[in-house]
């Protein structure tokens, strides 16, 4: 009896690491969580630090002197800021879908070995990673040619297709769909379309979450399109640019205060808390996103002991 519940603890243990390196794995890896989670606790402890006890003592855990101040300047950009929120959340929302549903309709194509043309559009996929038609060029056929001005499309059209997203991709379907799969799925007379939307991407919803969260941070982070293609005072300006140029006003201020008339006390702008309660805008929407996708990238990390 003894004997055979020593074999089966035995078989239970069978691949797994001893205790001690174990509790040992469990140190390294809470410290490597705590490492990333320090710096945006940091970054928020500052947000609500005083501008004046920045000056005294510099950045804190512990700062001398509270305050909501860099909120207070946020805030009062009122219906312009509510505004921009729902532009970028639009953009970003939109902007996600198509470009997934594009993303996985080439890549799909590159996936398919009885495809006649895949060597041809893999490789131009891969050559735009390699060769950009640069700004200029860009700027001119977006906003002469395709009409990409003031106007959400120009937000959205520019960040549609990535070559990187088109690899990964293709490399999961690669992985994680057995070609006898298509296979079958064509001798019971299933369409592309039909094989694509109810075969492939189902089972390769781990990997098309992972790419869509890096999409839509993509979208959300991109102040740099709307720079170009939107005017100051267009309504369509998303949250990034927003605070953006905000920021540069408040730097202005700082850097010209020699100009500005002595009521006005510049001093005591807060600069380094503004710029945190920005970041503490900007980033807490997108970080709450990440949840929705945590169980299919969980997932994913057993798709390859998945065999055909």
């Amino acid at each position: 009896m003894n004997t055979q519940m020593y074999q089966k603890q035995k078989n239970l243990r069978l691949g797994a690491v001893s205790l001690p390196v174990e509790v040992i794995f469990h140190i390294i890896i809470g410290l490597f969580a705590l490492f990333c989670i320090i710096p945006f606790v940091f970054v928020i402890i500052i947000s609500f630090t005083d501008e004046a006890s920045i000056r005294e003592i510099g950045f804190s855990f512990i700062p001398t002197k509270w305050s909501m101040e860099g909120y207070d300047h946020v805030v009062k950009l009122g219906e312009v800021l509510w505004r921009s929120y729902g532009n970028s959340f639009l953009i970003s929302i939109v902007g996600t879908v198509l470009s997934m549903v594009m993303s996985i309709m080439y890549a799909y194509a590159m996936f398919r070995r009885d495809f006649q043309y895949r060597g041809f559009f893999t490789m131009f996929a891969f050559f735009t990673m390699i060769f950009m038609g640069g700004l200029a060029p860009t700027y001119v056929i977006s906003k002469q040619l395709l009409g990409l001005y003031n106007n959400y499309a120009a937000m959205i059209v520019p960040l549609l297709i990535s070559p990187f997203n088109l690899i990964i991709l293709r490399s999961f379907f690669k992985s994680s769909v057995p070609d006898s799969l298509i296979e079958a799925a064509s001798i019971d007379g299933s369409g592309e379309y039909r094989t694509l939307f109810q075969i492939v991407v189902p089972i390769s919803m781990p990997g098309i979450a992972t790419v869509s969260l890096l999409t839509i941070i993509g979208y959300w982070n991109d102040w740099f399109n709307a720079l170009i293609f939107l005017d100051p005072t267009d309504k369509h300006v998303p949250l990034q640019l927003l605070l953006w140029r905000m920021q540069n006003n408040v730097d202005y201020l700082v850097q010209n205060a020699s100009n500005i008339p002595p009521d006005v006390n510049i001093r005591d702008m807060p600069k380094e808390s503004l710029r945190m309660a920005m970041v503490v805008f900007i980033v807490v929407p997108i970080a709450c996103a990440y949840p929705f996708f945590q169980r299919y990238i969980i997932s994913g990390l057993t798709v390859g002991a998945v065999k055909e």
